[in-house]
């Protein structure tokens, strides 16, 4: 099969500005409109290249970072020495140089990755390595109230600053006990965005104890990613999967779907959530 040579003019920036023709209420109207960005971003440690992602390009290094605990390649950020942003013509290349026994312990794997926006699985190479479930059950030793969770709720909408510029972006919140956003990253893909926010996590001093809260469904890989960062709770504002479910239960995570304002379903140890009960 033949291809075409495109020049899809790569943009280095979160967002683009396009004129375009919008049909609204029987009348077409010219106008600007902001659309959010997509770059191919490569993971290059130690000089190989080992993914090559599809993300927002805002937040790389906190998303090098994120990637690369989540998917087990360094087991803690003082495994990472160095991450180097270098743009190019055709995207972008995160030079991350990687403490030498994890980097033998990735050439070992030898997995390819190429990622798409809202992939999930992508590129691994048998089903061992695709269903990397968490085995590390998580003790109940905290609790959260639900009004705690109304108020994230609340607050996620009006921080979600590329969110509200495009409409095209999924938002990943890292929330206090108490309810308070501390920290929130945005990227086109969900998984991207929750990656990009526990590389955050790990290079902040905030306050571990806490829960994730996300714009988007819980699939498997969001359950998987914020238990490798043993946080115990993940709250998302659209469904689960089955999978997802039963992973969550399995290592011990409280899951959350369908978070609204007055309401939501808990999946999974309810006993982390402490409701008022309404006379």
């Amino acid at each position: 099969m033949q291809t075409a040579s495109i020049d899809i003019g790569i943009a280095h920036a979160t967002s683009s500005e396009y004129s375009v023709s919008r049909w609204e209420q029987g009348k077409a109207l010219t106008l600007s409109d902001h659309v959010a960005e997509e770059v191919p971003v490569a993971l290059v440690y130690n000089g190989i290249s080992h993914a090559v992602m599809l993300a927002t390009p805002q937040d790389l290094e906190d998303f090098a970072l994120g990637f690369s605990l989540t998917e087990g390649i360094a087991g803690s950020p003082q495994d990472i020495y160095e991450i180097e942003v270098t743009p190019q013509s055709n995207g972008i290349e995160l030079h991350i140089t990687l403490a030498t026994e994890k980097f033998h312990m990735l050439k070992l794997r030898r997995r390819s990755m190429t990622g798409r926006t809202g992939c999930g699985l992508c590129g691994a190479e048998s089903l061992e390595q695709a269903m990397r479930i968490p085995v590390n059950t998580m003790p109940v030793n905290e609790q959260i109230s639900a009004k705690s969770l109304e108020k994230a709720i609340h607050l996620i909408n009006e921080r979600q600053q590329l969110q509200q510029l495009t409409g095209g972006t999924h938002a990943c919140a890292w929330v206090s006990n108490e309810g308070d956003i501390q920290l929130i990253r945005e990227d086109v893909g969900r998984h991207n965005a929750l990656d990009k926010l526990i590389g955050a996590i790990a290079n902040s001093k905030t306050n571990t104890s806490g829960f994730v809260l996300t714009s988007s469904r819980a699939s498997y890989e969001m359950v998987q990613k914020t238990a490798s960062a043993s946080i115990p709770i993940l709250v998302a504002m659209s469904a689960p999967t089955g999978l997802a479910i039963r992973v969550a239960r399995n290592c011990g995570m409280t899951l959350i779907g369908f978070a609204r304002l007055h309401k939501h379903v808990i999946y999974s140890y309810p006993e982390r959530i402490v409701h008022e009960e309404v006379k």
